[in-house]
């Protein structure tokens, strides 16, 4: 299933203008380096088949990307300003570099950050085997990917997305983007990398609060200073979870403020290497009780019966269920559902002996 993976720095990871102007920030010693006002495109070299944009970014992941074009995407990746585009006729995707310390590293860290040494193309044969659903999803619903996100950013974003609904996470992502360094503006939207533990940990809680986070605001510091205080650092606690298995790193998770099972899962699939965490929320359990489990159907959902969706999905999926579960919750989505049900044959449910379910990692409301 994996390629090589190419030898790089940790991926690190806007945007509504924050409801509260943040400290100023410190300018770091980095040397950056900015393309004019018509930068280069080049060829990933992903195909639709490995990388669909609009079914990998807007998808409740990320907070951080913007859609700048048609069919173009926007982000930073520690101190890399890239775009993602692609265009009818094109198979492949191509990407740019708008600011960088190197655009060989920021390259380097683009491929970090999809996964690309993953073959979306050899996991959706082997899904569509075990499961004749996913196999007529997959048809018409390819490129979508996992990402493989720096862990406190991800941490950050997902602590904000508790009880939340997406334009109310990503004013507040923006406000925790704009405490980095500014890296340039596309298409009127300001980018920033992503800020240190140690610039988190200059923010106190009212000054969240004023800006909006409301309860957040305490798991946020509370969570800095927790990973301030861990041996070696947060950012290298944070990365040794990527060598523990799954249930170790979310044990690990749930001890900061704020964290629970589902973040936990969320956090470990899209940033610490975890392909068969399978986060559970109401929307995952109604999915489940549909397709997976229908024997639960009408039960009420307990910490017991999280840890049987979970089981169930890696049962039928195996080590990467939690890419599974990516695709099988995007087509839920409403945007996706119309798609689908353009089609001349409408996929329906299947018997529930050969069906399975889509989940989501999406911790926020409609």
């Amino acid at each position: 299933m994996k390629r090589p993976r190419a030898t790089s720095p940790p991926s690190i990871s806007t945007t509504v203008k924050p409801p509260l102007s943040p400290p100023v920030t410190p300018i770091l010693k980095q040397k950056l380096h900015r393309t004019g006002t018509t930068p280069k495109w080049f060829s990933l070299k992903l195909t639709h088949t490995e990388l669909t944009l609009p079914l990998t970014f807007p998808t409740g992941q990320t907070f951080r990307w913007k859609q700048t074009g048609a069919i173009q995407y926007s982000g930073a990746i520690g101190p890399h300003l890239v775009s993602l585009r692609q265009r009818p006729g094109d198979d492949t995707v191509s990407y740019c570099v708008h600011c960088s310390t190197s655009p060989k590293l920021a390259e380097l860290a683009l491929l970090d950050f999809l996964n690309a040494e993953i073959s979306l193309a050899e996991l959706w044969s082997d899904f569509s085997k075990k499961d004749p659903r996913f196999g007529e999803l997959a048809k018409h619903l390819r490129g979508a990917r996992v990402l493989r996100q720096d862990p406190l950013e991800c941490l950050i974003q997902f602590l904000c997305s508790s009880n939340n609904n997406i334009g109310r996470i990503t004013k507040m992502v923006d406000f925790v983007s704009s405490l980095g360094l500014h890296l340039g503006d596309i298409d009127g939207f300001e980018f920033h990398q992503f800020p240190s533990l140690d610039r988190l940990s200059r923010v106190s809680e009212a000054e969240f609060r004023k800006a909006g986070f409301g309860y957040r605001a305490k798991y946020i510091t509370g969570t800095v200073n927790a990973l301030q205080s861990k041996p070696g650092g947060g950012d290298e606690w944070l990365l040794s979870l990527r060598k523990l298995d799954l249930q170790e790193a979310v044990s690990a998770l749930c001890t900061l403020p704020g964290v629970g099972p589902k973040v936990a899962a969320c956090i470990a699939l899209f940033s610490l290497d975890q392909h068969s965490a399978i986060p559970v929320d109401t929307h995952v359990w109604q999915i489940a009780t549909n397709y997976l489990l229908p024997d639960l159907a009408g039960a009420k959902l307990t910490p017991k019966l999280h840890c049987r969706v979970a089981e169930a999905f890696v049962s039928k999926y195996g080590e990467y269920a939690g890419w599974a579960q990516t695709l099988l919750f995007i087509a839920e989505l409403p945007a996706q559902k119309t798609l689908l049900q353009s089609f001349s044959q409408p996929i329906s449910k299947l018997d529930n002996s050969t069906e399975d379910n889509e989940t989501s990692c999406d911790t926020t409301k409609p």
